[in-house]
């Protein structure tokens, strides 16, 4: 070999420098919506949950690796891979992508909105709303990745030191709990179990995964076991942020009936933390509350404008490499998309047939990603042997789709 030229061995990366792609995706996934499962399932059933939270935390591993490794060891996209499955799955995800998209993007502004209206009051709802949906669009209109990755690994941070801290100043309440983490099933508490597993940092963007490898330029299979790691690590510390929530519902909230409705029970879960801690806990809750939401709507804007732009590259068979998709006018549409027309939910509400269609069609996301992973990564003809997946990684995914129905089926039964 010559001298100036390095194998994909030699430019394989070291473990301790490739912490990021994996945690942005798992951070996205941890929005507000995962913060009040936590807090509810601590509030009425203590620490039975933790076992739920790490079986979550493996089951969503899983499915990113499985992403991540089919990135790498075929050299396409997930898009691609879909496209080769017929165009019911390129179809489905082209249909939910729009609509998931104009409703996400008025949910994830509102939920930043909500987070900082609680901390400056003075400010009204529908502006702050408005000021992170542009906020993000100007961060991700211009597809700098590192730009976005560097904002993302602070926020990431500010959500975890600020979470943890906040989980460690309460443990002293705990008092005689510990005898409630023996795991278990309490009567009448399945769907919160299942919801815990099924809400661990997974979301639409856990399919953004190997782009975000790619513009780390992580190609070729030499790249696996760091891809892993990575997964590993990122779902690690997710496990043990969700943990936290879960301990603070337990120590404030157990047993004294205290209900924590919707996002905006958070609000009054920081306002509990502040009576019972510390006004500057309270503020410490709301800024991690503040960071998930708004890592939640960066990487939805910026992982799914790419995988909305790789739909479009795909079925109109354009020569675009997939490595300059954030250059595309596909791209930025659906950065717009995300961005503008949502506002007007801000202010109109949402059509009952939207919400109708934006649940039905985002329940079935997760069975979608999980079936067509085992059908991906099992085949002859795109993975090579030694790349395909093993009895465990088969099991594991096997489980997740059957977990993954019954939240489906749970989820349509109450829209319908």
């Amino acid at each position: 070999m010559d001298q100036g030229q390095t194998s994909d061995r030699d430019r394989e990366p070291k473990k301790w420098s490739i912490i990021g792609p994996g945690l942005i995706v798992a951070a996205t996934g941890v929005g507000a919506g995962d913060l009040v499962a936590a807090l509810v399932a601590g509030s009425k059933f203590g620490l039975v949950f933790l076992w739920a939270i790490i079986i979550g935390a493996i089951i969503k591993f899983t499915l990113n690796e499985g992403v991540g490794r089919w990135h790498l060891t075929s050299g396409q996209t997930i898009l691609e891979g879909w496209r080769s499955m017929g165009p019911w799955a390129t179809g489905y995800f082209g249909v939910y992508s729009l609509i998931w998209g104009f409703v996400y993007g008025a949910a994830g502004m509102s939920s930043c909105a909500l987070a900082m209206k609680a901390m400056f009051p003075a400010v009204p709802f529908w502006l702050w709303a408005v000021i992170h949906g542009i906020a993000g669009f100007i961060l991700v209109w211009s597809g700098k990745y590192k730009t976005f990755e560097r904002i993302m690994t602070v926020l990431v941070g500010l959500m975890f030191i600020t979470v943890i801290g906040a989980a460690i100043l309460v443990l002293p309440k705990l008092g005689g709990m510990m005898d409630t983490a023996v795991p278990s099933l309490p009567k009448g508490s399945i769907l919160y179990a299942l919801g815990l597993i099924g809400g661990v940092g997974g979301s639409i963007t856990m399919a953004s995964y190997g782009y975000w490898l790619q513009e780390n330029r992580w190609k070729g299979r030499s790249f696996i076991p760091g891809m892993r790691f990575d997964s590993a690590t990122a779902y690690i510390i997710t496990a043990i942020f969700t943990i936290a929530l879960l301990i603070m519902g337990a120590a404030l909230l157990y047993g004294t009936g205290t209900p924590i409705n919707g996002e905006a029970g958070l609000i009054k879960f920081a306002s509990i933390l502040g009576n019972e801690l510390d006004p500057a806990v309270r503020w410490l809750f709301l800024i991690g509350f503040w960071s998930a939401s708004f890592t939640s709507v960066l990487g939805v804007w910026n992982g799914v404008s790419y995988l909305f732009a790789d739909f479009i590259r795909t079925i109109s068979r354009s020569p675009v490499q997939s490595g300059d998709l954030n250059k595309t006018k596909s791209y930025r549409f659906y950065v717009f998309w995300l961005t503008f027309p949502p506002m007007l939910l801000l202010f109109i509400g949402k059509p009952v047939g939207l919400i109708i269609a934006y649940g039905a069609l985002g329940a079935l996301f997760m069975p979608f990603l999980a079936i067509t992973l085992i059908w991906l990564l099992n085949s002859k003809k795109r993975v090579p042997a030694q790349d395909r997946n093993k009895w465990l990684s088969n099991i594991v995914l096997t489980l997740s789709v059957i977990l993954f129905l019954v939240l489906t089926i749970n989820k349509l039964i109450s829209i319908f």
